[in-house]
């Protein structure tokens, strides 16, 4: 089995994290690293004068929170919260950190996945270890 799973975790409609949470219940054995990692994109500058002071801080904590809160189903996992590009974040966490297996959720692709690509794609396109994409 895998020494280090990272599974991508995106708090959005259409992900359910539990199941994401399931595979890699499955995937990493009890003395296995699992690394929780939320992607937040950066707020559009344009947006920027729009947001509440301490929006941004209540945000990071309230996910925090979460990623936290999923940790502990696992013995040895850590919450990880990063800002960025998702799928270049995703890939280049994992590529520094030696994960050997990324866990991540997808949708259904839509026309626009095939014109602009989904992170999921990116990640199946790009990883340099193993991908269990889950739908």
């Amino acid at each position: 089995m895998y020494k280090h799973v990272l599974v991508a975790v995106a708090f959005d409609a259409e992900h359910d994290p539990e199941r994401s949470l399931q595979a890699a219940a499955v995937l990493a054995p009890a003395e296995a690293r699992v690394t929780l990692l939320h992607v937040k994109e950066a707020v559009p500058s344009y947006a920027i004068s729009y947001i509440p002071e301490d929006y941004d801080q209540a945000l990071n904590q309230a996910i925090r929170d979460q990623l936290s809160e999923m940790a502990t189903r696992f013995a040895n996992a850590q919450p990880v919260l990063l800002e960025g590009h998702s799928g270049r974040t995703i890939l280049e966490w994992a590529e520094e950190n030696e994960v050997d297996c990324i866990v991540i959720a997808s949708h259904r692709p839509g026309l626009q996945d095939y014109l602009l690509g989904s992170t999921a794609g990116r990640i199946v396109g790009h990883a340099r270890c193993s991908v269990h994409v889950v739908r």
